[in-house]
């Protein structure tokens, strides 16, 4: 396990998530990156990271389904991670979930009341941008910074990113936006997307 959080309660420093790793989908995950001029890696001692844990805890929370993380490139270049993305494509028709996982408003200095008005307008932007036809769809998440708060909402796109490999991913598909809240953590608009059929 890898607690990369600081300040929370000293509970969230115990989580155990035993799930099994996946030799097989990590060798064709590194496959299908390099295949795609992509260069990849493999790494079998990395813990789970809050990136990871947090939300498969709530969706498998009896651990029992084979994981495998992809770290992020460094420097966040949407277009390499929309790459990765569309490298990974035929993970999908081998079972494979792919999940960008984040928060559509990562501020840690401002959550409350002051994130309001910011994490709204992002939170409009990102909900247009995503169910725009998928090239204007593409062209809009590459320009990212440039969207209304953008830099408010993501000092540092770690937390967005994600997104983009789900993109690519499924980069000729509808989105659905499956979650949305106003008011999250005092004052935080926020909204998860699917990509998809699932029933396919």
């Amino acid at each position: 396990m890898i607690y990369d959080y600081s300040g929370f309660p000293p509970h969230t420093y115990q989580i155990k998530y035993p799930a099994p790793g996946s030799a097989s989908v990590a060798q064709r995950t590194r496959e299908l990156l390099e295949k795609a001029g992509l260069p990849a890696g493999l790494d079998d001692q990395r813990g789970y990271d809050h990136g990871t844990f947090t939300p498969l805890a709530v969706m498998y929370p009896d651990a029992d389904v084979p994981i495998v993380m992809l770290s992020l490139r460094h420097g966040y270049d949407p277009e390499e991670h929309l790459a990765a993305g569309r490298a990974l494509k035929a993970l999908r028709d081998e079972d494979v979930v792919i999940l960008g996982s984040g928060l559509s408003w990562h501020n840690l200095r401002m959550f409350g009341p002051a994130a309001q008005g910011p994490s709204r307008q992002f939170d409009e932007w990102l909900g247009k941008t995503l169910e725009s036809p998928p090239a204007e769809r593409t062209r809009r998440l590459k320009e990212w910074s440039s969207a209304p708060a953008a830099r408010l909402a993501h000092p540092e796109e770690d937390h967005l990113v994600p997104l983009m490999v789900a993109v690519g991913a499924a980069e000729d598909e509808a989105a659905t936006r499956i979650y949305h809240e106003e008011g999250f953590m005092g004052g935080v608009t926020a909204s998860s997307y699917r990509f998809g059929n699932p029933a396919q």
